[in-house]
């Protein structure tokens, strides 16, 4: 009997019947009770030799990682958290960047279609809803050449429970669905349908662009930015550049931003 109902366990049978099937991307999904990373787990298992489209999931992670190094740490069973293993090896390494910009839409689409809330994209690669995050993508790139994609999205975690007054989660936003199969099993759809299209592509960003001034959060916005060395700048949010990095109107200028950490900023 489980210590909280709301929480059951990961079914890996049950997720594999529907996902890894004949002619289905997927390959393999393995779930474990505990792992200090998912990352590290798939980037292992990619350097042994995993085919293209294992994913693993974990119930909990003790040293689970976001971007720019921070900790993702979330009570057991409240939060998808998974990996999986790309190599899009057909792609021109000019449009791999484009890649940690796909994922996010994936899962604001997911979110979107089986919990029925309004999440939208965060560049460069977190799912808000209003600006309250909700998941972190982080997207390693690794011998092979391949890219392990891991994704964190909080689905009951609770108030009392917030590791920060930004965070949010699934049942805090009324979702229509809190079962984490169900949501983790529409993110693998929507990254699969979105993935196979864009490599067919050659990673062209025209499949990603449309969607993406659709469920950009960023786009369009005041925003400040903290960069790699520390400083900051501040400006309007205009657009991609042809390489998915940011382009942000200064005063100075437009500043194109490969990386950065970006904070909406209120009208007024």
């Amino acid at each position: 009997m489980f210590s909280d109902l709301e929480r059951p366990p990961l079914d890996a049978r049950f997720l594999s019947g529907r996902l890894v099937r004949p002619g289905s991307f997927w390959t393999q999904i393995d779930v474990l009770a505990e792992t200090e990373s998912t990352n590290a787990v798939v980037a292992a298992a990619a350097s042994a030799g995993a085919p293209e489209g294992l994913v693993v999931a974990a119930e909990h992670q003790s040293s689970g990682r976001g971007r720019l190094g921070r900790t993702w740490t979330t009570p057991a069973r409240s939060a998808v958290l998974m990996s999986a293993l790309l190599r899009p090896t057909g792609v021109s390494p000019a449009h791999w960047p484009w890649l940690g910009l796909l994922v996010p839409l994936a899962v604001a689409a997911a979110v979107r279609r089986v919990g029925e809330i309004p999440a939208l994209v965060k560049w460069p690669n977190d799912v808000l809803v209003e600006d309250r995050k909700l998941a972190g993508i982080l997207l390693e790139r690794i011998e092979g050449p391949a890219a392990v994609v891991g994704i964190g999205l909080n689905v009951t975690l609770r108030e009392a429970e917030k590791p920060h007054p930004a965070a949010t989660s699934l049942a805090l936003e009324g979702a229509a669905t809190t079962d984490r199969a169900t949501v983790l099993a529409a993110v693998l759809r929507e990254l699969s349908t979105r993935y196979q299209a864009w490599v067919a592509a050659d990673g062209d960003p025209d499949t990603i662009l449309p969607e993406y001034h659709e469920l950009s959060a960023t786009l369009g916005r005041s925003v400040r930015v903290e960069l790699p060395d520390g400083t900051y700048l501040e400006g309007t949010a205009r657009d991609l550049a042809d390489d998915g990095r940011l382009i942000v109107d200064t005063a100075d200028g437009p500043r194109p931003l490969a990386a950065g950490d970006v904070t909406h900023l209120r009208a007024g």
